[in-house]
This record gives structure tokens, sequence and C-alpha cells, in this order.
């Protein structure tokens, strides 16, 4: 869709005046024939009117959301009072019900003003840039850099809706619980010491941020550490660095691979640098298989002593000395961490692990204060940095971080091979649910909207490291391929804000025709800018309402039709790929160097008569594949007719999200590892295939001993026969089974599914026996049987 029509389409109504005329600036453009400098400063004085339009009307209506929050705060707090006071009287429940559901509907008329604030506020800013580079480009004049100081000046779209985001969700969750909000510890881990959750990651667009935290505040209160205290941007802020050994990278491959026992070793602090408390975290992994779980744990230090503790001149004793004379913590629970201490302490030093990746984010967690069943947390302006000294520069020296750097992000002040700015914000659902028990039915909606596309699995650690050290990793994770594909998805159901009592979805994505005017407009109404007439707006609700249900029911229609849109019959994104009919060279979907591709390159680097018998083995297994290849063309067989990419697709419609179906290809001398879950029963099934294979072939070996001792001249020839496929089944199924184990241990993503070894059996099998009896009969051995009516030959 163009910029104009999305900005139709997605504009608020009643603030259609404010938005940037984006039209108007075009048809400038395009009005003079010549652009001379007189063309140009008319457009210059046009587009800062515009910019000063947007710029007075989004500080207005943050000026307007501030008091309406302080309005709002007072009159919660006067009907909690008021309830508190006249707990339990009938008469006044009902009227305290009353007022509570006013205030919820209040307060929801405020999250969607501060929706549509954020999203008008993203609208005009990619208003102004899409026709600056518009004006470049059609004018050749360059005013990017210049109009680029006027937008910092006004910075209109950098306007942080968090402090917003923090009251509105404690008024919310106070009238929502009726003066009754769950109260318990905030911490944000200074007493959960070792926990386990079932986590799943998500990536957000950044046009989808500020709305996905307005709904999951509707459902779950921000999870504020510290409530005394005013809140600033910097307490969110979360930094960890991770540690490696950069010759060996065990640590990054072994949570890339996810093997069993991989650790994850990072030191973790919140808020700035000045803070004081920093903790030391181990991540270990383990296999479903075993019946354990994943678990993180960790212990306090003092910032002071991280560089004695991991030269291993602190030791875990000397740590936790003060805390067991002071006695505030049971003696379990310190030997804990003592162990945990010294288990950590002994690996840095033996293994020679070192600081190698900084993550840095600012983090908005939603749950139940000392309630960890369900919590939510967005990490936005995510970034990686480089810790290691590496390249023959000091990034961090003797010390255990770097101290160029704090929370000032973005970060400007780095190199750009130094830093990786993530361009999405990474959500993660962490649930305790009971066996069996199904996760809410919001957060199910939620999972499965537009705002969010799953990556399983994702890591901060893995994508920093593989991104900022391009010549040193060479196995990639699954994700890196997706980094360039658009993760924004069409409405695929009913969800998002909502204004109490409008039948509009004012959704970010939400769905309006292109062509549509507005309301006024098409009813023939004259629009008063401050007109307040009970009458008006009636009408226009109505105006509204039939639109909407006969745009409803149109894209109804059309999905019953298609299979698409939002009808009953509506496919989700998933459904649409698995319908449509793949190429057959989209398996796998991620391309990776082959194992001797892989052996090449290392050949490569060594160099010598070594490199040419690689490459030489290479060139035959090329041309012999080829030859295969050609080969099989030439088999007559059944084809399918080709239809074209448009062709008959069952009733499912062809379209396509862009980026949804997409060959990837690893860069040269890289992989790109795909996860592969192994479990003790695929070696076990392993064995059993290889066991029917030998127990098979052992099977046609007897046969052939038999018909050998047993036989004539004829049962000769076919004992041969037998005992030559049974060898050719021995050894292919010997080859095959150390050529999967092989594969499993490595954790390839291949085709295990053996496609040409049953078939060449069954017809190697076939053919034995068809020249066998060909055979005997040529022979004439049944002919005089049948000729008199009765068997003279031998059988």
């Amino acid at each position: 869709m163009r910029f104009g029509q999305q900005l139709k389409s997605s504009l608020v109504k009643d603030w259609m005046f404010y938005y940037i005329d984006y039209d108007g600036l075009k048809h400038a453009l395009r009005q003079h024939h010549i652009w001379d400098e007189k063309a140009e400063q008319e457009f210059v004085e046009q587009l800062e009117r515009e910019l000063d339009k947007v710029y007075s009307f989004t500080t207005v209506k943050s000026e307007e959301i501030v008091r309406r929050i302080a309005a709002s705060e007072k009159e919660v707090n006067e009907v909690v009072s008021r309830a508190e006071q006249n707990a339990g009287r009938a008469e006044l429940d009902s009227s305290v019900e009353e007022d509570f559901e006013l205030l919820e509907e209040d307060l929801s008329d405020i999250i969607a003003d501060v929706h549509d604030l954020a999203k008008f506020a993203q609208l005009n800013y990619t208003g102004f840039q899409k026709i600056i580079k518009k004006h470049d480009k059609i004018t050749r004049w360059v005013l990017k850099p210049v109009f680029a100081t006027r937008l910092r000046q006004k910075p209109f779209y950098k306007d942080n809706y968090d402090a917003f985001i923090v009251k509105l969700s404690k008024l919310y969750d106070t009238v929502r619980t009726r003066g009754n909000p769950v109260k318990g510890d905030s911490a944000a881990g200074g007493k959960q010491q070792n926990f386990v959750r079932q986590t799943t990651k998500y990536w957000v667009h950044p046009d989808n941020i500020t709305e996905l935290k307005l709904i999951i505040l509707k459902h779950l209160p921000v999870l504020v550490f510290n409530p005394n205290k005013e809140f600033h941007v910097d307490d969110s802020a979360i930094t960890s660095i991770y540690f490696d050994n950069t010759d060996t990278w065990e640590l990054y491959e072994g949570r890339l691979k996810k093997t069993e026992g991989a650790e994850a070793i990072r030191l973790r602090w919140y808020g700035g640098m000045s803070s004081e408390t920093i903790f030391v975290e181990r991540k270990t992994h383990r296999e479903d298989w075993t019946g354990e779980e994943s678990v993180k744990a960790r212990f306090k230090l003092k910032e002071k002593n991280v560089n004695a503790y991991l030269r291993g001149e602190l030791t875990p004793e000397k740590i936790f000395e003060k805390e067991r004379k002071d006695n505030k913590r049971p003696e379990k629970d310190i030997a804990s961490d003592e162990q945990l201490a010294r288990e950590i302490q002994y690996r840095v030093l033996t293994r020679k692990l070192v600081p190698v990746t900084r993550s840095f984010y600012h983090r908005t967690a939603f749950q139940l204060p000392g309630d960890a069943r369900v919590r939510i947390s967005l990490d936005t302006e995510l970034t990686m940095v480089r810790e290691d000294n590496l390249d023959g520069r000091q990034r961090a020296g003797n010390n255990w971080r770097r101290m160029d750097i704090g929370v000032d992000w973005p970060f400007s002040q780095l190199p750009p091979e130094d830093v990786e700015r993530f361009p999405y914000a990474v959500l993660e659902v962490k649930l305790q649910t009971q066996a069996g028990q199904e996760p809410p039915e919001w957060i199910r909606e939620l999972t499965a909207s537009h705002l969010v596309e799953a990556v399983p699995k994702f890591s901060k650690y893995i994508h920093g490291t593989a991104t900022l050290n391009p010549k040193r990793i060479h196995l990639l994770p699954y994700w890196m391929p997706q980094m360039d594909v658009d993760i924004r998805k069409p409405v695929s159901h009913r969800f998002g804000i909502e204004r109490p009592g409008a039948s509009n979805d004012i959704s970010t994505s939400g769905n309006m025709d292109d062509e549509s005017e507005d309301e006024d407009a098409v009813m023939g109404l004259p629009r008063v800018e401050g007109q307040e007439d009970d009458d008006r707006i009636r009408r226009l609700r109505e105006a509204r309402d039939v639109m909407e249900q006969h745009d409803m029911a149109r894209r109804q229609d059309y999905g019953a039709i298609n299979g698409n849109g939002e009808g009953p019959n509506a496919l989700d994104v998933e459904e649409r790929i698995a319908a449509q009919p793949l190429h057959p060279d989209d398996y796998p979907i991620y391309d990776s160097d082959s194992e001797d591709d892989e052996d090449l390159e290392e050949a490569r680097r060594v160099g010598g008569w070594h490199y040419r018998q690689a490459w030489l083995r290479h060139q035959i297994n090329g041309l012999g594949d080829a030859v295969i290849k050609g080969l099989w063309m030439l088999v007559p067989r059944p084809r399918p007719t080709s239809v074209g990419e448009g062709g008959f697709t069952l009733g499912v419609p062809s379209w396509k999200q862009p980026g949804e179906v997409k060959r990837f290809k690893a860069p040269p001398g890289k992989r790109i590892h795909v996860p592969v879950r192994v479990e003790p029963k695929v070696q076990l099934a392993t064995e059993r295939t290889f066991l029917s294979w030998l127990e098979f072939s052992i099977l046609l070996g007897s046969i052939a001993a038999t018909l050998l001792n047993f036989g004539d001249r004829i049962a000769l020839a076919a004992a041969w026969c037998f005992t030559v496929i049974a060898c050719l089944s021995l050894f292919y199924s010997a080859g095959l089974f150390l050529w999967r184990v092989r594969m499993i241990r490595k954790r390839r993503a291949v085709t295990y599914h053996d496609r040409w070894g049953p078939t060449a059996l069954c017809v190697g099998l076939l053919v034995a026996v068809v020249v066998s009896f060909a055979v005997r009969i040529r022979g004439g051995e049944y002919k005089g049987g049948l000729r008199d009516g009765g068997p003279k030959g031998k059988l």
C-alpha cells in the first residue's frame, strides 16, 4: 500500500486536520515545471508550517493526557476511599460499582488516546521522511540534512510514553480489582535465586510496541520495582555481559546447538553504571528427555569485588563471610549460593572465559506482584556491544567491562563494528502452568495476533556474538536470514485497542477503505471546530456504524469465498503457506554449506596437496551427482502439468505476505544452524532400523545358502543373485546407519527419510525372482509337464 493510502486509512478522524498534508506537499512538488530558488523557498515554508502544526498538536495533546491522568487519579482515590469507608453497605455497593465502571471506561478512553497519539507521531514522522525523500529525488535539491536539524528541534516523534503507561497501569489495575490490587514482592531478582519457566519469544516491530504495551496493561499491571520512587527511563535499563572462550567459542556453540548441559555465564546489573549490585548468573540447558528443566541460578556480588572474583583472588567463602555473620538468610541458601560462586569461578579460570558481548535494553515487565505464574516482558532499544580485547583494541582492558558507555542509548560514540542495534523489540511470555492447563485466552489471542512474530529459542547473546564477530563465528542461528524480511503482517483477527462503546477497530493495522472520506463529508454535515452538538455526534456514530457493518460484511463475504480476510473461513499465515504448492527446490528452507563444502573450505585454509585432493574429490562428487540427475530425468514416468504460481490452488488464494516463503543461502564459509531435537528414542529408532535391515539381509543370505546346497545349476544362479542382494543390503544399511549416527551427533538438519533403499531392495528382489523363474521356464523343465498334463520336470 502506498503511504498516502496508508495515511488516509490509518488516521484518527477527529484529528484529521492536524496530520501532515501529504497530498498538498506532493502537489507542491509537481506544480512547478522549473524548480528554482523561489519554488524551493515556498516548499520549505509550507513544510515548516506542517511541522509546526504537528508539533503543536502533539505537545497540546500530551499535556491534555497528563491532565486527564491526574484527574482520573484523583477520582480513583476518592472512589476507593469511599468504597473502604462504606464497605458492606448494600445501598452504596451498587453506586460504587457504577463509579468503578465509569472510571474503567474513562481510563480505557485515555489508553486509546495514548495509542492514537503514538500512532499519530509515527505516521507523521514517516510522512515527513517520505516527502523529503521525494523532494530530493524530484528536484535534485538536497533538503534532508537541513530538515533533519529542524526535526531535532521539534522532536514530536521522540516522546516516550512509558511514563503514561506506568501511571495508567497502576490506575487501571486499581479500578479493575475494585480498589484491591494484588500485593507482593516486586523485586527484580533480589529474592528470586533459582527459578524455572516455560518461555516463548517473539519479535515486535517498532510500529506495534506502544499498542502492545497498552493491550497488556489492561490484563497485567506493569511491574514497578520501587513504587515509592518516581519513574525514570533509566530504571528500566538492564545490561548483561556474557563470557566465552575467544579461541573455541564453546559457550556460544553449546547454547546455539542446545546440547545437554550447555551453559551461559553472564554478569547483569539493573539501572545505570552507578549500580553497586552485580548479579553473577549461570543458565544451564537441559534436554526434555532428561526429565529436568533448564534453570537459571545467580548470586549477588559487589561491583568493586568483580575483578578480584574473576581473577580468583576473592574466594567464595570471603564473599559470603559477612552474610553468614549477619545471619539474615538461612544457611542452606547461603551454602547453595557459595557452591554456585565456586563453580562459576572454576569455569571462568579453567576454561579461560573472558567478556565478549554486552546486551543492553529497556525492559517493561508485566506481572502481578509476588505471582510469577504469568510474566510478560518487552525489551526495547535492544543493542549488543563488543566487550572483547581482540583485533588489538583494548575495549575493556583489564577491567571486567568497558567504561566508555553506560545507558546512553543508542551509543553513537561507538564505531559501527563495535555495536549491533537490533531493529525489533523482543517479547517474552513466561508461564508457570500446571500439567494440562491452558494459558489465559487473552495470551493466546495476543501471541496469535498480527502484532508479534514468533522466534523460538531467540537469544540476545547468540545474535550479538554472531553479528559482531563475522570473521570468527562460522555457525549462524536460524533466524539470521530473516533479518531482512519485514515481519509486519495483516490483521488476522479483531484484536487491538478499542474505545468504550466504539464499533470501529482502531488498531495500528486496522483496515479501512482507501477511498473512505471524512464522515462529515459523507453525511453532508458541516464541520465546526470544537462543536459538541449531541445530535451531530449521534448521527456521526450511526453513519460510522453503518459503514463499518457494510465493510465487515464485504470482508466476510470475500473471506468465505477466498479463504482469506476476516471471515469465518479465514486462513492464517501458516495455513496459507501450507496450502501453497512448494517448489521442489524449496526443501530445505535454509540452505547451508554441505559437509563436503565445509571440508573443502577447511582444506583451502590448509593448502597444498591436501587442498588439491579435496578439490578433486569435490569435483568428482559433483560430476557424479550431475550424471545421476541427468539419467533420472531421462527415465519415463508420469509428470505433473505445471500451471504456474497463479494457477489452480484448491480454493486457497495465491496471495502471500512478502517474505513468507523464501529460500535462504548462508554466506560462503558459514553454515546456518537449524535447531534439531535429539532424544534417546532417536538413537534407538536408528538402531532398530539398522537391525531390521540386518535381519532381512541374514534372511536373504539363508535363502541363498539353501539354494546353493540343495539346488541345481539354475538354483545356483538364483543363489548368487540373492547373495549379492544380501551383501548390498548389508553394506548399504551399515553405511546408512553410520551416516545417520554422525548427523545426529552433529545435530544436522538433514533428510533422515530413506527414499531409495527400500525401493532398490524391492526392485532387486523382484528382478532376482523374475530372472529365476524365467531361466527355469526357458530351460523347458515345465513345458513337458504342462504338455502331458502332469509335472515331469524338477521343481
